[in-house]
């Protein structure tokens, strides 16, 4: 017990570090959330993702805290990205809605309840945008058709943000 005493001490304070992370990480995105008016989905989708991230490095540290050595650790390491590239190969869509997302997230200006028209020479969608997840931007266009963006190709396409209601024409007409 005595021989693995640094060790645990370490531990300890890395799951302590971890815990105090996960509090503030979670503060300033419910704050940076509510500032720039974004919904709780999209909030808890970009929560998980960042605790993820947390995670993954406090394993890492805790992975070289217990002595793991470092041949066998790149081996592993590499393995694991070894297959998640191919992975992500198959399905790189699936990367890049997610990462469209969390730009999205922090710094695109397109909220729900937006109306808005998608700058694409082939279709002309406008409306009003209902949802956005991590993959999907939801909106219902003055037709009343149901559209699907992926988040992706919502970050690839210029984005005109309009009035959150039908524009009304107005007669200017001088009185002579």
């Amino acid at each position: 017990m005595i021989a693995f005493r640094n060790e645990i001490l370490l531990t300890v304070i890395v799951l302590i570090l971890l815990f105090f992370v996960l509090l503030i990480t979670k503060s300033v995105i419910r704050k940076f959330s509510i500032l720039k008016s974004i919904n709780a989905n999209r909030r808890k989708l970009i929560r998980n993702l960042t605790n993820l991230v947390h995670y993954l490095i406090a394993g890492i540290a805790l992975v070289i805290i217990w002595g793991v050595e470092l041949k066998q650790f790149s081996v592993f390491i590499s393995s694991v990205l070894a297959v998640l590239g191919i992975a992500f190969f198959a399905q790189w869509s699936i990367l890049s809605n997610l990462t469209a997302s969390i730009i999205l997230f922090f710094s695109h200006p397109v909220r729900i309840g937006d109306r808005i028209r998608v700058l694409d020479k082939d279709f002309d969608w406008t409306g009003e945008v209902k949802d956005i997840t991590g993959f999907y931007l939801f909106m219902v266009t003055d037709r009343g058709e149901n559209i699907t963006l992926p988040t992706s190709l919502v970050i690839q396409k210029g984005i005109q943000i309009m009035n959150k209601y039908p524009e009304k024409q107005i007669d200017h007409k001088e009185e002579v």
